[in-house]
């Protein structure tokens, strides 16, 4: 314990050069840990995004584009799905529900969904939650909309107020539909997911925004205003991407291919689990290399301990000596030198920590924002445990360098002078 005493009071003695040491060790540790942390979170996010859902269906391309437009709304279509196929599809004796999705516009910077109230009852996420409602209610009428949490919050939008959503997706549009305005009538609870960040209306909206345009531009020749779309037949021609919920999940392979092999177009259907599997199995290299990356910066930061303590030899060795005149014997040199290792690692890991914890709280939101992932605060992982665990043994094992060159010294060497 005196030795371990003793130990502590040599590094507050040389608290700028340690502090320099422990800065850049907390740094490495906060960049494994971050990592490792992102990397199983966005993972947890993606997974949560849906839940309860049997198949996606959309137009043939691949499982995880269909995966990423129709439910992460990143990216763009291939094709649509005609609404006869959807009909059908939604007809067929194994299916219990379906939620038809239409996608392709846009308001300030947020995707606009076109859908149905299926899409309120039986749209879940996370450990199967149903979509909640914190105020308002369901879209009832064509120019009708319910926005996310996190439109409502970014753009300060409140029940009854007006907006104009706009052609394409980008965040930038010079296409507006101003003259047909919709209304919220409600806002959704925060899910953690792309919902948040949807502004959700009716099939029969989609379809009237597009009524009189032509070739993605409207047809001055024939302009429609609110009161006559509203009356006209605005059943879609095409979909999207459908969710699909069966009535047995062991049908599930069955209804899979009864969609692929479809005849009259050429449809997709993927499981949400496997298409997610691909997605994280195409990004397993890109995180494999962050992990390597993050534990040579760790390394590097643990070789600079051990540089900083090896440079300290020489001008300790007088230090040494009169410890070994008053009775010191090698293995208290040998522990003194192991436990400034230790300390270091452990102040180091401590900072590297907190660190990350702060981090986390002010990345969090922007984050979420920006990408629309949602990262929760919690505790270290048994995983993040073990890494940090790994990263202060692998501090002590190259603090044994130093150690066993200072347990080398003997009395006379300490006390004679160098020149």
């Amino acid at each position: 314990m005196h030795i371990l005493m003793l130990a502590f009071k040599s590094i507050v003695n040389r608290k700028f050069t340690i502090a320099l040491t422990v800065f850049s060790i907390a740094l490495s540790i906060m960049l494994l840990l971050g990592v490792e942390r992102i990397r199983n979170d966005a993972r947890e996010s993606f997974a949560s995004t849906i839940s309860g859902t049997d198949l996606i269906i959309g137009a043939r391309s691949g499982p995880v584009q269909l995966l990423l437009y129709s439910v992460f709304r990143i990216g763009n279509p291939t094709n649509n799905v005609s609404w006869k196929s959807y009909e059908e599809i939604k007809d067929h004796r194994l299916v219990a529900w379906t939620i038809p999705f239409s996608l392709g516009d846009s308001h300030q910077g947020f995707r606009v969904l076109g859908t149905n109230l299926d899409y309120f009852n039986h749209y879940q996420y996370g450990d199967q939650q149903p979509l909640e409602f914190s105020q308002g209610k369901p879209f009832s009428t064509v120019y009708h909309a319910v926005v996310g949490a996190d439109v409502a919050k970014e753009l300060g939008y409140s029940l009854e107020q007006e907006i104009v959503l706009a052609h394409g997706t980008g965040k930038v549009s010079f296409v507006q539909h101003a003259d047909k305005p919709f209304r919220i009538v409600g806002i959704l609870r925060k899910t953690g997911t792309p919902v948040d960040r949807t502004v959700h209306v009716s099939l029969e909206g989609i379809e009237a925004i597009h009524v009189g345009w032509k070739d993605g531009a409207l047809d001055l020749k024939q302009p429609k205003t609110v009161d006559k779309t509203s009356l006209l037949d605005l059943q879609p021609k095409t979909i999207t991407a459908v969710l699909v919920g069966l009535k047995s999940r062991l049908a599930v392979f069955r209804v899979q291919r009864y969609i692929n092999e479809y005849p009259k177009e050429p449809l997709l259907a993927a499981l949400p689990g496997v298409a997610l599997q691909e997605l994280w199995d195409t990004m397993a290299i890109a995180q494999q290399a962050l992990l390597a990356i993050s534990i040579l910066v760790v390394l590097v930061g643990i070789s600079g301990m051990a540089t900083a303590i090896l440079t300290s030899l020489n001008e300790r060795r007088r230090e040494m000596a009169v410890l070994r005149s008053v009775g010191a014997r090698p293995w208290h040199i040998f522990v003194l030198f192991m436990g400034e290792a230790g300390a270091v690692m452990t102040i180091a890991s401590v900072t590297g920590v907190a660190a990350l914890y702060l981090a986390q709280l002010i990345a969090r939101p922007i984050i979420q924002t920006q990408l629309g992932l949602f990262l929760p605060i919690h505790p270290p992982s048994s995983h993040e445990l073990f890494l940090l665990a790994a990263a202060i043994g692998t501090g002590l094992l190259v603090g044994l360098i130093p150690a066993y060159r200072a347990y080398r010294y003997s009395l006379a060497d300490g006390m004679t002078i160098r020149l």
